[in-house]
């Protein structure tokens, strides 16, 4: 794509127009509450994509065509490989707002039940963008343009609320070449703010998602493209923009190719505290070395939330021509498949007992499980800090806090008041949470916050679901 891959953006719109997201809400960037680090090797070894990244704590995802779930073939390896879906085109902005004000959601939503029937995690692709936009939006500019972009932004997270992973808020937002820039679009047009707006609008629409930049040709740590998206980034998080995530398409071909340094831009970008993953891959010709590499890559870095992959088939790709996915056009797997299954076989994983404590900020009292139990429907307390097994929570790619490796962190009901317990981990949104940078906890189903009943700050404190209000009983640490 532009000055370093084959063919541009444009010619990718033209493609992806030919083609008639369980869920969860994985955790936010999160300051003094991070995600957790990588440790031991895989136990065993599985014989799914999905099920190999799981080991980790990640996702192996694909992009789903609505237009393709009538085809046996194409769902039944989509089923059985990956646990990650991202609608390749029916939650575009063409697609999901294609008259101003008037949402049409039957296609994203066909992608989305597909995945939620399946037990998949949704990624949303994608808010704000200057390609595939309707005509409508095409002829506004100015203030009207900035104000349509808001009302896309409200009107989508708003149908999705409480069901999107990650959503890619804004894509491909920078120029290509050496010059840094920021790419002459209508959206740019409107004041250099736009992308900042964009954010902050979708905390606002969703706090329970995770919000990711995305962009491409930015995986080689020396490009300039690379740099600019680094300084937008940084200064984003300095100035409390919130920004979860970045993106990396990661289109690689004989334009573009892979560069080894690749780990290195994962690994500074991770430094400034947000999530990477690797959102559309694809590779020119599937070699089996480089797509290992990628993988490995993602496996090294603990901020890597997981790899998506631009298609199921051959025949999928929006570049059919580089054969450059891990499934051939009948269906069957490529070497590059194996590759990629050996590297998340060999990657690592975070062991339950490698969690960290959840300490009050008001009680410096640690999250605590009473007596150590482990019954279903234990209700959780403060109590001073131990380092006990019962004190270690461990963060998964899912949006889990477990302790014990088996239990997580439950919310019994939707309303202020409600018992946060343990339970036995079955993946319902009242086990996901959302850790912020602000040190609330949030709970991914009911929207309220990990509370402290009373604002007590004594041992024996129980824990439960109250509206959020920032105080001192509703913060958190994580260590």
């Amino acid at each position: 794509m532009g000055l370093h891959a084959l063919s541009g953006p444009l010619v990718r719109r033209k493609l992806r127009a030919l083609l008639p997201t369980l869920v969860v809400g994985v955790l936010g960037a999160a300051g003094a509450l991070a995600a957790p680090p990588a440790a031991q090797a895989a136990p065993s070894a599985e014989s799914t994509l999905g099920a190999a990244a799981a080991q980790s704590g990640r996702y192996f995802g694909t992009a789903i065509a609505s237009g393709r779930l009538g085809d046996s073939t194409y769902t039944t390896i989509a089923n059985r490989e990956f646990n990650s879906v991202t609608a390749e085109n029916e939650m575009k902005i063409d697609a999901t707002e294609p008259q101003r004000g008037q949402f049409n959601f039957s296609a994203g939503d066909r992608v989305y039940n597909w995945a939620v029937q399946n037990g998949k995690q949704v990624r949303g692709h994608t808010l704000a963008w200057h390609s595939q936009q309707p005509g409508w939006m095409q002829s506004l500019s100015g203030n009207d343009l900035r104000q349509a972009m808001i009302g896309h932004i409200n009107g989508v997270m708003g149908h999705y609320k409480g069901k999107i992973a990650q959503w890619d808020v804004v894509n491909e937002a920078f120029a290509d070449g050496s010059s840094g820039a920021r790419r002459d679009s209508n959206l740019q047009r409107t004041g250099n703010d736009w992308i900042e707006v964009a954010f902050r609008t979708a905390r606002a629409a969703d706090p329970a998602a995770k919000l990711c930049y995305n962009d491409y040709n930015v995986e080689d740590w020396t490009w300039a493209k690379t740099q600019a998206m680094y300084n937008m980034v940084r200064d984003f998080k300095q100035r409390g923009v919130p920004i979860d995530c970045v993106g990396f398409q990661s289109h690689f071909n004989s334009g573009s190719p892979y560069n080894s340094n690749f780990r290195t831009t994962l690994q500074n970008f991770a430094a400034l505290g947000v999530d990477v993953a690797i959102t559309e891959l694809d590779i020119q010709g599937a070699p089996s070395s480089t797509y290992a590499n990628v993988v490995n890559d993602c496996l090294a870095v603990p901020r890597c939330l997981g790899v998506t992959v631009w298609g199921v088939r051959d025949s999928d790709s929006w570049r059919p021509e580089h054969t450059p996915l891990l499934f051939n056009s009948d269906g069957s797997k490529k070497p590059a498949y194996t590759a990629v299954l050996n590297a998340l076989n060999g990657g690592t994983t975070t062991p339950p007992t490698d969690g960290g404590t959840i300490k009050g900020a008001a009680s410096g009292r640690c999250l605590d499980v009473p007596n150590s139990a482990t019954a279903d429907g234990t209700q959780l307390q403060l109590w001073d800090c131990h380092g006990g097994t019962n004190q270690q929570w461990t963060l998964t790619s899912a949006g889990e806090l477990r302790v014990y490796g088996n239990k997580c962190l439950d919310a019994a009901g939707t309303g202020n008041g409600s018992r946060v317990q343990i339970y036995s981990c079955w993946g319902g949104d009242n086990q996901k949470w959302r850790l912020n940078s602000d040190g609330t906890i949030v709970g991914v189903q009911s929207g309220l916050c990990l509370d402290a009943v009373g604002s007590g700050t004594a041992n024996g404190t129980q824990i439960q679901l109250y509206s959020c209000s920032n105080g001192g009983n509703q913060r958190w640490t994580r260590a």
